[in-house]
């Protein structure tokens, strides 16, 4: 799905595969996943907790709160589910829609249901380490979550708290993975599905302020 943040139209990232190679977050053994997961997940979660209006607007043009909470679990269940790792049970359909209710229709309960899920399947190594072929070579599920789809739990964990007026910040790591994550994608960061073209920014801006524009918000 398009959305836009600020001048510039970004493609909010689709279930892709990062390729192999050099990783955006690391590539820890898969015993070490599930903690690194973890790490990820425990901030976007915080955030998730501290939304009080689910239908404020978000950053991303036409999305609320709770479409970038679907999104987000979404594209994660849609990646399992093809790996069938996705229980039907966790918070919604297996297919991924992000439509699905489950939990009784409350995004935070939907999340920390799904999120249970996902911890379960990483806290076993063989499904952790488990290889197959993505779009740009061999890798495994747990480099995949980490990878990809933590980098998107970091971006979209200040778009969930800008929506509710929250002032959210990055650390210096957190910055380094993303920078490293749109440095291992290449070209591929900004094709269809990922970002748009960076935004121009002040010269002297903070590292938020970069990080943010280099995938296509304005901070």
């Amino acid at each position: 799905m398009s959305i836009t943040t600020g001048e510039s139209t970004t493609q909010d990232p689709a279930p892709r595969e990062p390729a192999s190679g050099e990783p955006a977050a690391g590539n820890p053994a898969a015993a070490d996943v599930h903690g690194a997961w973890r790490q990820l997940a425990g901030p976007f979660t915080a955030e998730v907790e501290a939304v009080r209006d689910w239908s404020a607007a978000s950053p991303c043009a036409g999305w609320t709160a709770r479409d970038v909470l679907d999104h987000v679990r979404g594209t994660q269940r849609e990646f399992l589910a093809g790996h069938s790792l996705m229980p039907e049970t966790a918070g919604g359909s297996a297919d991924g829609d992000p439509a699905a209710t489950g939990a009784d229709g409350d995004p935070a309960a939907q999340w920390a249901a799904h999120l249970t899920a996902v911890e379960a399947l990483l806290a076993d190594p063989e499904i952790a380490g488990r290889e197959y072929d993505g779009a740009f070579g061999p890798t495994t599920i747990g480099a995949t979550l980490l990878e990809f789809y933590g980098v998107d739990l970091l971006l979209h964990r200040w778009d969930l708290g800008t929506s509710q007026g929250r002032d959210v910040s990055f650390t210096p790591r957190e910055i380094d993975v993303v920078d490293a994550a749109v440095d291992a994608w290449g070209e591929h960061a900004y094709g269809p599905g990922i970002f748009a073209a960076p935004l121009p920014v002040a010269e002297g801006a903070d590292a938020r302020t970069r990080l943010l524009a280099r995938t296509g918000r304005a901070g």
